[in-house]
């Protein structure tokens, strides 16, 4: 197909599929988001991403119980809950998801120039919460991801907020701009500014697995891959691109999600790594340390539930 400048939109019964020169994006109704993103012809997703709110328990949580006072978190990271979907083409916002009978009104040659899909989710939660996340795709195809968290009273205490995406294989190495090692709010001062290349997904090789790898204040960050589930895929490095909006962001990027972390008492129970976990982070939870016999994180390195929070970033 010749492709214009121009996004070609494909409505179909239980998706919505946007596409152009080297990208190809496919938006879930079923799953509640983001299901295939195709850059260059290489997928980036193994699972639709979603909100995150948990990181793997530190030593200082179990000293001070942070982990049994966040618990509910847990659960609202392993289950989301999807109860509405909004899709706006140019300036026409669907009163319906455009699906049958809808779209038979729509051709296979659709185009327009920016196409929005927004997903509002309800934390599992109690008292429960909101998060939505909303989709900006421009026609050049640049992706631009805003997470909304709407606190609520009565919440407890979160150890994080933002997205996960977990990719289909691991990474081979990523590039950085921002602060030097691994960083969190409370942990930034002797931190330098640069750019940095990291090869591989190096894991912090703690006795008790645990919350690790973090980066505060990126401005960019450029993941490489040379491998696909397709064996017969020899088409050496390829790389995606997530570059900051109004404010920097906070990742992580490991070879395992917070709870396979969690789950794993001793280092050699993590499973074999295959995947890519990344975490782009609007509000972290500083780690503490000041000791680890039931002294909090101090209040100013807290995440406040009650408090809404919002951050957005581009993928290109």
């Amino acid at each position: 197909m010749a492709y214009t400048n121009n996004l070609h939109v494909v409505y179909g019964e239980a998706s919505l599929g946007v596409n152009g020169q080297d990208f190809a994006y496919l938006f879930s109704y079923e799953r509640g988001g983001l299901e295939s993103l195709k850059i260059k012809d290489k997928e980036w997703l193994y699972r639709t991403p979603t909100p995150t709110f948990w990181r793997a328990t530190t030593d200082n949580d179990r000293g001070s119980g942070f982990n049994q006072k966040a618990a509910q978190w847990l659960g609202a990271d392993m289950f989301t809950k999807c109860v509405g979907i909004h899709v706006q083409v140019d300036d026409h916002q669907f009163d319906e998801l455009p699906i049958a009978p809808i779209n038979n009104q729509f051709s296979n040659q659709e185009f327009a120039h920016e196409v929005k899909v927004a997903f509002d989710y309800e934390t599992l939660t109690t008292p429960a919460t909101k998060v939505k996340i909303i989709y900006n795709i421009n026609d050049a195809g640049h992706m631009t991801i805003t997470m909304h968290y709407f606190g609520k009273k009565g919440l407890p205490p979160l150890p994080v907020i933002g997205m996960r995406f977990i990719m289909p294989t691991k990474a081979k190495s990523f590039d950085y701009t921002g602060l030097s090692g691994e960083t969190y709010p409370d942990r930034m001062a002797g931190a330098e500014r640069g750019t940095f290349h990291i090869d591989g997904l190096p894991v912090t090789k703690y006795l008790v697995p645990q919350e690790n790898g973090m980066h505060m204040q990126t401005n960019e960050l450029v993941i490489t891959r040379n491998s696909t589930q397709n064996n017969a895929d020899k088409d050496g490095d390829f790389s995606l691109k997530i570059t900051q909006t109004k404010q920097p962001f906070n990742f992580s990027l490991l070879p395992y999600t917070a709870e396979e972390l969690e789950n794993a008492t001793h280092i050699e129970e993590l499973p074999l790594a295959r995947r890519s976990v990344l975490v782009i982070a609007g509000a972290v939870r500083g780690v503490g340390g000041i000791d680890s016999w039931g002294s909090d994180v101090e209040e100013q390195y807290h995440i406040d539930p009650e408090q809404d929070h919002e951050f957005s970033f581009t993928l290109n």
